[in-house]
C-alpha cells in the first residue's frame, strides 16, 4: 500500500502563471495549468507555495480544460506575495484535497461572503445541470465584490447583491438577505466569514432545509497528518472543509465561535 505522502496529489508541481483577473479590489484570481487541479471537485482545494515565502490553502476558484486557477485577496505576507505574482510567475501547488461540496437535484440557494465566493462560482456551473441556481453575493462595498462579471454572465437576474454600506445592490449582510430567501429553496450552500455561515446553519436548521458550508482552519499539511485543522472529530482537511449539517452540528460547540492559531490557542471568531 502506497503511503498517502506518494500520491500523485501530494508532489508538489511547479506551475507558471498564463493569466490574471483582477476580482476586486485586492482580489485576483491566477490561472495556470495543472491537470489535476483543473479535474477538481468544487469546494476542494490545493496547498499553494509561493518561492521563498509560504504555503498556502486555496480554494480553487476556477476549472476549464487543463487550467485551472485560484483565488487570493490580499492581506498579509504570503497572500500578497502570491497576489503579485504576474504572467510568467511559477507558483508551486499541491492537491486536490479535501471534500468538496455535494450537488444535489434540488431547489438551491448560494450564499458567499467576499471571496468566500471563490468555490461557489465553480458549483454554480455544476448546479447548471439540474437548473440555475440562485447566488447571494456579499460584501462589504462594490469594489469588495469578486466574480461580479463571471456571476452575472452565469447566472443572470438569478444573482443578489448585497452590499453592508449600500453602495449597490441590498443594503445590510449577505445572511440576512438570504435568511428572508430561505422558504423557496431546499438546500443551501455556503462559503465566507464563519460568522455568517452559523447564522444560516440555524436558520436552515430551524426551517428544515439542507445545508453544506466550507470551513476554513490553519492547515499545514492538507492531507490529515498534522492535525492542526482540528475542530471537534473532524479534521478540515480531510474530512471536509465542506461540511454537511450532521458534519456542522457535530462541532456546535465550536462553529462560529472560534478557532485556533499554529500553537492550538483559541481565537474568538
Amino acid at each position: 500500500m502506497r503511503s498517502s505522502s506518494a500520491l500523485p496529489m501530494n508532489r508538489p508541481r511547479a506551475v507558471r502563471v498564463v493569466k490574471v483577473v483582477d476580482e476586486a479590489k485586492d482580489t485576483r484570481t491566477l490561472i495556470f495549468e495543472d491537470e489535476l487541479l483543473s479535474k477538481a471537485e468544487p469546494g476542494q482545494f490545493a496547498m499553494v507555495w509561493v518561492p521563498g515565502v509560504k504555503e498556502m490553502p486555496m480554494s480553487i476558484s476556477y476549472m476549464r480544460g487543463r487550467l485551472a486557477g485560484v483565488t487570493v485577496k490580499r492581506v498579509g505576507k504570503g497572500s500578497s506575495a502570491l497576489y503579485d505574482r504576474g504572467v510568467g510567475s511559477l507558483i508551486g501547488v499541491r492537491g486536490p484535497y479535501g471534500k468538496g461540496f455535494r450537488p444535489v437535484r434540488k431547489k438551491a440557494l448560494l450564499v458567499g461572503g467576499g471571496v468566500g465566493l471563490a468555490p461557489l462560482l465553480p458549483l454554480a456551473e455544476r448546479l447548471m445541470e439540474f437548473g440555475r441556481p440562485t447566488l447571494v453575493a456579499g460584501a462589504k462595498s462594490r469594489e469588495g465584490i469578486p466574480f461580479f462579471d463571471r456571476a452575472r454572465r452565469l447566472l443572470g437576474d438569478k444573482v443578489v447583491f448585497v452590499t453592508e454600506d449600500g453602495s449597490f445592490g441590498e443594503k445590510g449582510l449577505a445572511s440576512d438577505v438570504a435568511g428572508r430567501l430561505m422558504d423557496g429553496f431546499e438546500v443551501v450552500y455556503t462559503c465566507g466569514p464563519e460568522a455568517m455561515m452559523r447564522k444560516l446553519y440555524e436558520l436552515a436548521k430551524e426551517k428544515g432545509l439542507e445545508i453544506q458550508a466550507s470551513l476554513e482552519r490553519f492547515m499545514r499539511c492538507g492531507f490529515g497528518i498534522c492535525g492542526s485543522c482540528a475542530i471537534g472529530p473532524f479534521l478540515v482537511c480531510k474530512d471536509g472543509p465542506v461540511f454537511d449539517k450532521g458534519m456542522l452540528e457535530a462541532v456546535e460547540g465550536e462553529f462560529g465561535s472560534y478557532s485556533r492559531d499554529r500553537c492550538g490557542r483559541r481565537i474568538p471568531i
